[in-house]
């Protein structure tokens, strides 16, 4: 049994075909939930969500106000109720065919406690991948965490070891470096990576590669800090 958790902010267009996609991906699977928080869009997308709720078995969360990716995917993963989580953008880039591949290969191995995609031939804009290549480059020579697209949100995990870090946004983008640094084994396989079809990106780029900046330090604290309480 698992959980999906997936934050949504004025997906409208790409919502539908996305939750078919994860269903009829996941028809081997019988037990599990579906959990999108929606992240007070001001497009139509509550109607549509609400909509799919005639079809599908689907969970709403409604953030009051507009609070980030952080914060909704916290939120979710807080409201879910299995301990192994699967998490994945609402934009339709992250395939729903790959979500068996991630979770065959965590449940085989019981040393494994997150499982992440490393998207091949990434299908974003220039500026995305340059600022994107950069803080890679920046984290991994700091964080050490063996992770080549840390960035990537499609993901499975441990809902109890996630939910033992510090809370800060931006955390999504450093599970890997949290796992590791916290002692807990991970692994990587290759994703597809799928280019933006309907609507357009609604997170900022430049923004979040100074903030992700930040939040190393910001983790490498963390991470030294659970090593002095060990």
């Amino acid at each position: 049994m698992f959980s999906i958790v997936i934050p949504i902010y004025n997906e409208a267009q790409n919502i539908d075909p996305l939750i078919c996609e994860i269903y009829k991906s996941l028809t081997n699977y019988l037990n599990f939930e579906l959990i999108i928080v929606n992240d007070a869009s001001t497009d139509n997308t509550l109607e549509i969500i609400n909509n799919l709720k005639v079809k599908f078995d689907i969970i709403l969360i409604n953030n009051p106000s507009k609070k980030g990716q952080s914060f909704s995917i916290h939120k979710g993963i807080t409201k879910s109720k299995n301990k192994i989580i699967v998490t994945l953008d609402g934009d339709g880039q992250n395939n729903p065919k790959d979500i068996p591949l991630l979770l065959d290969k965590y449940l085989s191995d019981d040393d494994i406690f997150l499982v992440g995609g490393i998207r091949m031939n990434r299908k974003d804009s220039l500026t995305k991948l340059i600022t994107s290549k950069i803080a890679n480059k920046i984290r991994s020579k700091i964080l050490k965490d063996d992770c080549d697209d840390t960035g990537c949100s499609l993901k499975v995990f441990d809902k109890k070891i996630f939910l033992k870090f510090p809370f800060f946004y931006g955390i999504h983008r450093f599970l890997p470096a949290l796992f590791t640094g916290y002692g807990y084994k991970t692994f990587f396989t290759r994703v597809d990576h799928r280019p933006r079809k309907r609507g357009f990106s609604n997170y900022g780029t430049i923004d979040r590669l100074y903030q992700g900046i930040i939040n190393i330090m910001k983790v490498k604290k963390i991470i030294n800090n659970s090593k002095k309480n060990i």
